[in-house]
């Protein structure tokens, strides 16, 4: 039987929504700033274990529903590489409206989000919170996810920043158009616009820890080593880089 903590936590994680920014791995389409140094069809494999293990570390997550948020076209495609790693959870492959990233995270909060959250009898911990969150950072602890929704619980907005300047999960409360208007999470000026999109609205922020995502040659190198002393913690992509690392060598 449950304790009455156990009842009270499982109440409070309850309207958490975690919605993973993918597209379908098909070549010259994904990790493209790879490609120099590593052929189309090996970035593409390399996606795809990004893919999987985000989508695992996300249904590590207790009492969070899963979804993933792509292009119109990659619908079914990703439907389908999803379908094991979702298979026992709730879960939904939902299609964005327009192009690019900006309105992929537009669409995120529009999808599972009013515009704005009734104001009745509910403290904040039991509003709906969504957090989207990119495709490329399987490594990520998840107790900084965990955290993120607890952040979000007391603020209008949560950020977790990257080191080059874009943010590698951002969520919210309620839907607000014009917040991502132009740019999305990876460019390098992505969270500075952010930010001050979020103050013109006057928007209270809280923040998740800086981390890495993978975008270059170089944050390739740093995961291996990391991977290689902790490989359970994105093991799709931790055998991938095994491999790579034995053939560069």
């Amino acid at each position: 039987m449950e304790s009455s903590r156990e009842n009270k936590a499982r109440s409070l994680n309850k309207g958490r929504t975690l919605v993973v920014m993918a597209k379908a791995p098909r070549p010259g389409m994904v990790k493209t700033r790879l490609v120099p140094s590593f052929s189309p069809e090996a970035v593409t494999a390399f996606y795809c274990c990004l893919l999987e293990d985000t989508l695992a570390l996300a249904r590590s997550l207790r009492d969070v529903e899963v979804a993933i948020m792509c292009p119109d076209t990659d619908v079914n495609e990703l439907a389908k590489l999803a379908g094991a790693q979702l298979a026992n959870i709730e879960a939904r492959v939902v299609a964005q409206k327009g192009e690019g990233l900006a309105a992929g995270l537009t669409s995120v909060f529009a999808h599972f989000a009013p515009e704005r959250q009734r104001e009745d009898h509910r403290s904040d911990t039991h509003q709906r919170r969504i957090i989207a969150f990119n495709s490329d950072s399987p490594h990520l602890p998840r107790s900084i996810l965990e955290d993120a929704f607890e952040t979000l619980a007391a603020h209008d907005v949560v950020v977790g920043p990257t080191h080059d300047g874009g943010y590698y999960l951002v969520g919210a409360k309620a839907s607000h158009p014009t917040l991502f208007a132009g740019d999305g999470m990876g460019t390098s000026s992505a969270l500075e616009r952010l930010l001050s999109r979020a103050r013109e609205l006057e928007l209270s922020l809280g923040f998740a820890p800086h981390f890495y995502d993978i975008d270059v040659a170089d944050d390739l190198t740093r995961l291996a080593e990391e991977l290689r002393l902790a490989p359970a913690r994105a093991p799709r992509t931790a055998r991938w880089l095994k491999e790579w690392d034995s053939t560069a060598h």
